[in-house]
Parts: C-alpha cells; structure tokens; sequence
C-alpha cells in the first residue's frame, strides 16, 4: 500500500522510490495532517518507537498520543506552520504500554495539494541521555574541550526550545555558564539594556551591566549573588539592585538568578530580571511623603505638649491693661514693631509683663497663623541649652533614645521668645548668633544642616551693657538681638493702672470662686500706695490670696508693712506730708491739681523746656499735658499770668 496515497502527482517510479525513502529512515518519521488531526502514515522506525502497529497508528488521532496535552500540541503544530520548520521536548506521548516517552519533535511543514502537512521526526531523549553516559569516558579523555561544547549545547538547548517564550517575555532573560560568560539574551533584555544580543555573547556580563553599586561604589564580582549561584547551587531572588545601561544610566532591577544543572554539575545560571525603576521611584517619594507626614506629626505633637504646657504656666492675662502714658507708649511700640520682622529686646524688672508684650508684638505681626515658641533660658540646664535650643537625633548622647525637636525648629515660621536671654551660656551664644544671622543650624548629633524662619523676641531684667562690658554676653549678639528696644514699665511707675489691674484679677478670681467679690476706693488706695517690687505678677498673687481669705464679699487685702519702703521719693514725701494717711479719690485727684497749679505759679505759666513745669515735677512734657487734661487745667498764653483756668 502506498504510505503517500495523496502525494499522486508523482510518478509510480518517483511514488515507490519515495515510499523506500520513507519506510527505511532511521529517525522515526510521522506524516500528519493538522486540519483533520489524523496520522496519514508512519515509518517502521516510528512503529517501533510508539509501540504500535502500522495499521493502527493510521487509524489513530494524533492528539490521542498526547491526552491532556492540547495546547502544547497546538502551540507546536501552529509554529511549525508559521514558521515552516520547528522543534520542542515539550510534549509526552504514551508508549502502547501507558508509559510516558520522552521525546524531542522536529516538525517540517509538507505543502501538498492545497494544503499543509507536516512531516515529524521524533528522537529518544532518554536514548540519548544514555549515549551521553557512556560518552562520559572518551568526554574525560578529551579533556575540557568536551566539556565546554556539552555546556554549550545545554544553553544551546535551552535557548532552542524556549526560543517563543523568550521572545514573548516581557521580562529580561539571558544566560551565563560557569565562567560568567554571557551565552543568550532576550530581546527583552536588550530593549531594557540598550546592549544588543552580539554586544554581550561570549563576553563576562557582570563588567558589563553589574560592575557597580548605585551609589558609584565597585560591585566585585565575588560578591554577585548571580555568580553565587555557581557556588551554592541555590536560587537567588534580588531586589534593590541596578544593571547599567549602554548609555551609562543606571535602571534599578529585580532578578532571579537560577543555576542550570548537567549530570549534577552547575554549569551555569538563567537570570530573568525586571525593571522597577518606576516603582522604586513611587516607594521613595511615598517612604518622603511619609517621613514628612511623621515629621509634621511630631512637630504638631510637640506644638499640642508645649501648648498646654503654656496654658498650665501661665500667669498674666493674654491682655495688656492700663491707661497710663506708660502703657499707651509701650502699645504704641507694639504697632510700630509687630508689622516688621526684627528683633526685639524687652528690658524691665521681673514681673512687669515682658512676656505679655511678646505675645502682644506676635499677635498683630504676620507670624500669628504660627505659634509664639518661649523658652525660659533661666530654667534650661547649661548642658541641655544646645539640644533644647536645637534638637537632637537618637544616640547623639547619653538619654537620647528618639529624636527631637528643638525649639527653633519648632517656632519655624512664628516667633521665638527667649525669656532671661541674658543666662545663655557664653559658649552657645555664637551658635545663637548663627541662626539668626543666617537661619541655619544643625541638630546635636547630626551633620545635616537645617534652614528656619523665625522672629526672635528676647526679654531680660539684667543690663546687658554692663554684662557685655564683663565679658559675660557676646557684644554682637546683643547689638543682634536690641534692634529694637522696648522698656516694660515697673508698676509703681504707672500706679493709676494699679485699680484696673486688681479689678481684672478679681474678676477672673470671682469667677473661679463663683462669688461677688468687689474692691473698694480704700483697697484700690491702699494698693497704689504699695511699691509692688514683684509689680504685676505680685499684684495678682495679693488680689488671688484676698480673694480665698475673703468672708461675706469683703476682700482682706494682705500686703506687707514696710509699704512704700522701696520708694525713697515716697518715704520722703511721708515724713514732709502733714495730711492724713488715707485720701479719698476725691482727695487725691484735688492734691494732685494743686501740686501742679503749684508748679506752673513757679514757673510763671511755662509748661515744657528748661525751667517749666514738667521739668519741676520731674514728668515727661506728654504725662504733664495728659494730667492737665484730665485734671481739666488749662495754661493761659501769657506765661507771666499766675492764674489758670479750671474746667472741671
């Protein structure tokens, strides 16, 4: 029977010849049609190979040798097809016996009368696995040479019969032997590369793509895990890792790098590597986005703690209240100042309400959105003034177990209050110095510079002149920090604002108290006839202990006996004074008229300049105007007239 009945367009001679030709190959042979799936016929050494007889082979699906192969079938079948010629290890058909045969298909495609068939040759892989061991011996015999081309053909293999995959992987995939010569790349590989498949075959790829570390730092190739593989014979996963393109930039990649085994010898290793480069990008500005989120939560952490510190501290009412010259100076100051960014030094006696000021010159500055940062320099211990001042990171020094904000940091944007600045050590006032000249500092412990934005305010009742003079205060940090001056008034030089003061406190005790407690014009005399040296902050400890000792509403005002003693001008007018001890406000606002109508009959009716009468009574020509009018006194224009108006 002719094993080719389709194949009639040849002649009985060329039919016989080519059915010889085909029952006396050596290969196992198939004719198959791929469109009905049938075998047409089968070589006697095919025959053998399969187990089946000729016969029945015919009469046998193709994909029947291959149950529960289909799409490997088709993928081959169509390959071969498309590309005229193809071969895979791939599939398994069954022995007639059940058992698996693994087998090497080399398919050619057979067009014929309108259409294609394909001719099949299979080889025995485990025949020749077989014909390997018992090569062995000659393979030692010849020496490396052997060895060497059988490692070739097993990547030679590997590239063949993956040749699709490697071509369709979106990943890069490529070769090395032992050697750590490159033995095939992907197209894949090249795209990400940008070296072509000739460029790196046959070379070391490692000098090539993963020479360095990407920080610039040499990468030895002992240290490669890829050529680790050959060692251990283990599977390496890597990620956060560059390879170096042609063009000298680096592409971060992860890889895995798998040693290939013959006869139980690494002989190699396939790396299939991917580019992360974006997600790496991604990760980082989300591990920045979060190390800023983290860092914003500290600082917000740290503004909550130190606001409440504040609240807890606090002393003085957030208002600064008085009517007096002295008071409507000091608010005027305040609105010329706050407006601008420079430094401001508030000078005055302990208690007077420096920092009452500060947070007066905050609020109406631009800085108010941010917080009034106050460090009481007078309560920082000399070895901390640094790290409170400027932060510290973990392990900078013993009980640096986090990192912190300093107070500069954290007053980034608002205003820095330095409170008693006149006790900064000596050693830390340069680095003071620095920040406000230049806005930048680093942390304790850290080399990193960092760059802020504040408005210092400092407050001291020291005079610094002198302190500079002794070498105890840095001149051009005072000059730094004086740009402009503002005096806080002691109280007993603004004695009218004493009443309003003790009724605020009273207040905000009666309110605390839930009682009805009032001062009477004898409590407000007795009070203004103290010298107060604690000033404000004495005023409202005094109205805080009235307030608890008071019984059915009356205040019980204790005030220490030596009163008016820090006054020498006052002592001096008790013992000259032959009015009674107590004055009526009445009283009072009439002596005071007289002792000025007083001092202008003296001078004639001259109020201002040498010889007047603000000069006499030791006032400023503005306070002198200011009680004339409220005093209701008006001088006439001739200055020789002895009489003066009354309007009140």
């Amino acid at each position: 029977m002719d094993p080719t009945p389709h194949l009639h367009a040849a002649t009985p001679r060329d039919s016989d010849l080519r059915t010889l030709t085909f029952d006396y190959l050596v290969e196992p042979t198939l004719l198959l049609d791929p469109d009905s799936d049938e075998i047409i016929d089968a070589n006697p050494a095919a025959c053998t190979l399969l187990g089946y007889d000729r016969t029945l082979l015919r009469e046998t699906k193709f994909s029947a040798l291959h149950a529960g192969q289909a799409p490997a079938l088709i993928v081959f079948s169509q390959a071969v097809l498309d590309k005229g010629a193809y071969w895979t290890n791939a599939l398994t058909p069954r022995h007639a016996t059940s058992q698996k045969l693994r087998l090497e298909y080399t398919g050619s495609m057979l067009p014929h009368d309108g259409r294609a068939l394909i001719l099949l040759t299979m080889s025995d892989l485990e025949q020749r696995r077989r014909r390997y061991v018992d090569a062995t011996a000659e393979d030692h015999m010849r020496g490396g040479l052997a060895a060497w081309q059988r490692v070739e053909r097993v990547f030679q293999d590997i590239e063949r019969e993956n040749q699709l995959i490697l071509r369709a992987a979106g990943e890069g995939i490529y070769g090395v032997n032992a050697e750590g010569k490159t033995t095939f790349v992907n197209p894949a590989a090249e795209r990400m590369l940008g070296w072509t498949a000739e460029e790196l075959v046959g070379k070391a790829i490692h000098p090539i793509v993963h020479h360095s570390h990407h920080d610039g730092s040499h990468y030895p190739d002992e240290d490669c895990p890829i050529y680790a593989a050959f060692r251990d014979g283990a599977i390496h996963n890597v990620d956060g890792e560059v390879f170096w393109r042609k063009n000298g930039s680096p592409v971060w990649v992860e890889y895995t790098s798998t040693p290939i085994r013959d006869r139980g010898t690494v002989v190699g290793a396939v790396i299939v590597f991917r580019d992360v480069s974006h997600r790496r990008e991604a990760d980082e500005k989300l591990h920045a986005a979060l190390a800023e989120v983290d860092r914003l939560r500290e600082r917000l952490e740290l503004e909550n703690a130190y606001l409440q510190e504040e609240i807890r501290i606090e002393t003085n009412p957030r208002g600064i209240i008085g009517q007096s010259e002295a008071i409507q100076k000091t608010l005027r100051q305040v609105k010329l100042v706050a407006p601008t960014t420079a430094a401001v030094m508030i000078t005055g006696e302990s208690g007077t309400g420096k920092e009452l000021i500060a947070r007066a010159i905050h609020e109406a500055s631009n800085r108010r959105d941010r917080p009034l940062i106050r460090v009481n320099c007078a309560a920082i211990p000399r070895e901390l003034f640094e790290s409170e001042f400027f932060g510290h990171v973990k392990g900078a020094f013993t009980g640096a177990v986090r990192d912190r904000i300093g107070r500069f940091e954290l007053a980034d944007g608002g205003t820095l209050f330095l409170d008693e600045v006149g006790e900064i050590p000596l050693e830390l006032q340069g680095k003071l110095l620095r920040v406000l000249q230049e806005g930048n500092f680093e942390r304790v412990g850290e080399e990193r510079t960092r760059t802020v934005d504040v408005r210092v305010i400092a407050a001291t009742n020291r005079n610094l002149k002198q302190e500079v003079q002794r070498g105890r205060f840095r001149e051009d940090l005072y000059f730094r920090l004086n740009v402009f001056p503002v005096e806080s008034v002691p109280l007993r030089d603004r004695r009218e604002d004493i009443p309003l003061l003790a009724q605020h406190f009273l207040m905000s005790e009666s309110n605390e108290l839930k009682s009805d407690l009032r001062l009477s014009e004898g409590d407000a005399r007795r009070l203004q006839r103290y010298d107060w040296p604690g000033n404000v902050r004495e005023l409202q400890n005094v109205i805080e202990r009235a307030a608890i000792l008071s019984q059915n509403g009356r205040l019980r005002i204790d005030l220490p006996d030596n009163v008016g003693a820090h006054s020498p001008a006052s002592a001096s007018r008790q013992k000259s004074d032959v009015r009674p001890a107590v004055m009526t406000s009445a009283e009072m606002r009439d002596h005071e008229r007289a002792n000025i109508l007083a001092a202008l009959t003296a001078c004639n009716g001259k109020v201002f300049g040498a010889g007047g009468a603000a000069a006499l009574l030791d006032l400023k020509p503005t306070t002198l105007a200011s009680r004339m009018k409220a005093l209701g006194i008006s001088a006439p224009r001739a200055t020789r007239s002895t009489a003066f108006t009354m309007t009140s």
